[in-house]
């Protein structure tokens, strides 16, 4: 059940609204299910008395402003108090007395009309549909003064959680006071009404996320914002320095004519100045990223930073499932610029899925959970890398490492997911698996080429040389892992990746017992899709196997000598350094 509360001035307005057909012709059978005293007069039900709709609507107007005309100057401004409550779909239908019963809860929790306060406001519950209803009050309490409405947001949701356990409906997850504001019903309205896919509120927002990733400063930030396209206004303190912003989209006006603008602050928490600048100015020690072999020179720049981001973010997934809420915390900051960064610069194969994800973890990353130690700087600077190197394409090294950081970023969402779930923030929990659904989604469409490539090349393989490396993974991997799920999968692509670590000089077994205990492997949706990677990043194999594809395959390669190969190659560089930067491309525009 979920309750959305807005203020105004004119009751007639919205009485006309509500009982109206509506924008769309959705408004049937509009009819009161309760009011203050059981006796408001409805302009939906012929009683007889008033045969016009148009004076029964007029009366029950007068009526509820009554207090509001006694009260005069001290009315609020604002005294239309208006708060629709709608069922979850899938939810039983809700009968007019039971609707009139949700009411009452509400008005009650809220202190619009408290339970046995005969001075409470008059309001009255208006139903035009099967799945919710409008409450509409006048802010005027019958000794002329104001109610106290503190929270009243707050309140109304945490009376619905008791509403859905009484009235045995859908659970919905309880909040915390960290989520971005959703739109209105008017800026829903108004998008539609402008053929915009969705509100400029929710448009601006993402925008000014995507900025942010990875900006060194104040300047690029604000410099990435108008590059995208939004228009940026200033707040100075006396001394030049700013504020504060806001944004608004090109042609979004007001009826004034007016550009419609908006706080960072009011689009999420996070995306006030002053929380940007803490980002921006940490002095957390700059990484050192993962070097990247001499003899790669012929990787792109895109496909650099795709696997230097890989080894940040399985560290990642590591500090969350440490559980230590001063180093968890700051990583979801970090892995929500990472997914904006990687969104913004994927290739048209993935980038509905990549931007769907990187805007369903935006709830993970707030929590009440607050950071000891802010170090995003290697996150940060992993999202700079990538939007600094570009758009990458959906082929070649481009889509390979694509396929490899995403892979990574599905466990990373995961065990985000049961770092909130530990803690009880179910909407954030929800959040990152949302985000993990969306993120398998692109893996599947990155990885298609690749892992096909790879299982060709595994199936090709000489009988002699394929057996030793399955029987390698018999010995190392535990059945239920060779066989995801118990499931008959395939293991070519994972034989071909050790077949081609051997010829690049690796111990095929040392590397996959390294591979394996990186980080465990029970979230997984594909165990072997998840170690080609981790093998094929560890041995700076292409992530694109087609070159490996081009070099003769000897078949008479000798086991005791690939048993007799130590492993030092393969060690991981434990420090992070970023690879110099190419000249930066400008982000694209919406």
């Amino acid at each position: 059940m979920v309750p959305d509360i807005g203020r105004g001035s004119r009751t007639h307005g919205l009485l006309v609204y509500l009982y109206g057909p509506g924008r769309r012709e959705e408004h049937t059978d509009a009819h009161l299910v309760g009011s203050w005293d059981g006796f408001a007069p409805d302009p939906g039900r012929d009683t007889g008395l008033d045969p016009d709709p148009k004076v029964t609507l007029a009366r029950l107007t007068a009526a509820l402003d009554l207090r509001v005309k006694q009260a005069g100057d001290r009315a609020p401004a604002k005294h239309v108090w208006h708060c629709s409550v709608r069922t979850a779909p899938g939810d039983r239908r809700l009968d007019d007395e039971e609707w009139n019963a949700v009411a009452q809860h509400i008005v009650h929790a809220t202190g619009i009309a408290p339970a046995g306060d005969s001075d409470g406001c008059r309001w009255i519950a208006v139903r035009h549909a099967e799945d919710h209803i409008h409450i509409v009050a006048t802010l005027v309490r019958g000794d002329l003064r104001n109610p106290r409405l503190n929270y009243d947001f707050n309140k109304a949701q945490a009376e619905c959680r008791r509403i859905e356990k009484e009235m045995g409906l859908r659970r919905l997850n309880a909040g915390d006071g960290t989520a971005a504001k959703n739109p209105s019903s008017a800026e829903k309205f108004k998008a539609e009404r402008t053929g915009r896919p969705e509100t400029s509120r929710e448009t601006l927002r993402e925008a000014v996320r995507r900025a942010v990733a990875g900006a060194d400063s104040e300047e690029e930030f604000f410099t990435r914002l108008r590059e995208a396209g939004v228009r940026v206004k200033l707040r100075h303190a006396p001394s030049g320095d700013a504020l504060g912003y806001n944004v608004a989209l090109p042609g979004d006006r007001n009826r004034d004519g007016d550009p419609v603008w908006y706080p960072g602050s009011k689009l999420a928490p996070d995306l006030s100045l002053p929380k940007i600048q803490l980002r921006l100015t940490d002095e957390a020690a700059e990484p050192s990223a993962p070097a990247v072999g001499a003899d790669r020179t012929n990787w792109s720049p895109p496909a650099r930073q795709r696997r230097n981001a890989t080894l940040i973010a399985e560290r990642s997934a590591t500090l969350l499932e440490r559980d230590e809420d001063g180093e968890a915390a700051p990583q979801l900051v970090g892995v929500g610029e990472l997914l904006d960064a990687v969104a913004q610069t994927s290739p048209a194969t993935t980038r509905t899925e990549l931007a769907a994800a990187a805007r369903a973890f935006e709830r993970a990353t707030r929590s009440h959970v607050r950071a000891e130690r802010a170090d995003t700087r290697a996150l940060r600077s992993a999202a700079r890398g990538i939007v600094q190197a570009g758009g990458a394409l959906g082929r070649g090294e481009d889509g390979g490492t694509t396929a490899m950081l995403v892979s990574t970023l599905v466990l990373v969402t995961l065990a985000a997911s049961r770092w909130h779930s530990a803690r009880g923030h179910a909407q954030q929990a929800h959040a990152s698996r949302q985000a993990a659904a969306h993120l398998r989604t692109a893996y599947r469409q990155a990885a298609a080429t690749p892992m096909r490539t790879l299982h060709d090349q595994g199936r090709a393989l000489p009988d002699a040389q394929r057996l030793m490396h399955e029987a390698t993974l018999r010995a190392v991997l535990p059945e239920n892992v060779v066989r995801a799920g118990g499931t008959e999968a395939r293991t070519d692509a994972l034989v071909a990746t050790l077949a081609q670590a051997e010829r690049a000089g690796h111990d095929s077994e040392a590397l996959l017992r390294q591979a394996i205990d990186m980080r465990e492997l029970d979230s997984a949706d594909d165990v072997n899709d998840v170690l080609v990677w981790r093998l094929r990043r560890i041995a700076q194999l292409p992530a694109h196997p087609g070159a490996a594809s081009r070099r003769p395959t000897d078949g008479t390669s000798n086991p005791k000598a690939s048993a007799n190969r130590t492993s030092t190659r393969t060690t991981p560089t434990t420090g992070v350094r970023p690879v110099a930067p190419t000249p930066r491309n400008r982000p694209p525009r919406r």
